[in-house]
């Protein structure tokens, strides 16, 4: 599943010692789409090298894959909501140049048989 918005909060990191003797972090940030009723979803990042690779700032647009799972504590469950994969918005239109500098793709032309009011149609039916 996506979700598509801004990053509104950064939660402080969580971490500790798995039963196996692992350490583990994560990191929890919520995000707010751009609805006419906006909706807010906290999701985490598992895994110290993953909040690095996602580098997730505040104010970011993004483009969120996760993953939701359920599980029990003490007769109570809960929902896991886990980002595998971020995209920023935007960022697959925007080429990097050789001197490093971001220039945004074309603007298709409009071609100017469009433009004309004129125009017979031709159309068999």
């Amino acid at each position: 599943m996506d979700f598509t918005g801004k990053i509104i909060a950064i939660l402080p990191p969580r971490g500790g010692v798995s039963k196996a003797g692992n350490e583990w972090k994560v990191q929890e940030y919520v995000i707010e789409d751009h609805g006419q009723y906006p909706r807010k979803m906290c999701f985490d990042v598992f895994g110290e090298e993953k909040i690095k690779e996602f580098n997730i700032q505040m104010g970011e647009e993004l483009i969120v894959s996760f993953d939701i799972d359920a599980r029990q504590w003490q007769d109570r469950w809960f929902n896991s909501i886990r980002a595998w994969k971020v995209e920023r918005v935007g960022a697959s239109n925007v080429a990097p140049q050789a001197d490093g500098a971001m220039v945004p793709p074309p603007t298709p032309e409009v071609s100017s048989d469009f433009l004309s009011g004129d125009v017979k149609d031709d159309l068999p039916f």
